[in-house]
């Protein structure tokens, strides 16, 4: 329980803004950015396919969910480990090879990874 704390507040954890991040609202684009490429930061590896799924691990646990696009957003159901992480749809942006994931379509808290 207290790595799941860990990994929800190191996931939503408010950083400091950087420089600009251009949107992302298709999913085409999207789908171009990450395939064949993973999703990273301090202790998390993800894959994002373009066939819906998501899956990876996460300090020791695997990551598995799906994910669809709606309209200009990111949607995803998540697990880690066996606890649901629940689904969210989320603005997704880019600034360089970081993307930049905002919970609640768009007016929530962020996570930076980078694509590697």
């Amino acid at each position: 329980m207290r790595y799941a704390i860990f990994l929800a507040v190191f996931l939503i954890l408010p950083l400091p803004a950087r420089a600009d991040f251009a949107p992302v609202t298709e999913r085409d684009r999207f789908v171009a950015l990450v395939s064949e490429r993973d999703l990273t930061r301090f202790g998390i590896r993800l894959k994002v396919t373009p066939d819906g799924q998501i899956r990876g691990r996460a300090f020791g646990r695997d990551v598995t969910g799906a994910w669809r696009w709606n309209g200009a957003y990111f949607c995803r159901d998540l697990y880690w480990g066996n606890m649901d992480l629940g689904p969210d749809c989320q603005a997704v942006r880019i600034n360089g090879t970081t993307l930049r994931f905002i919970a609640d379509q768009g007016h929530g808290q962020f996570a930076d990874l980078t694509l590697r």
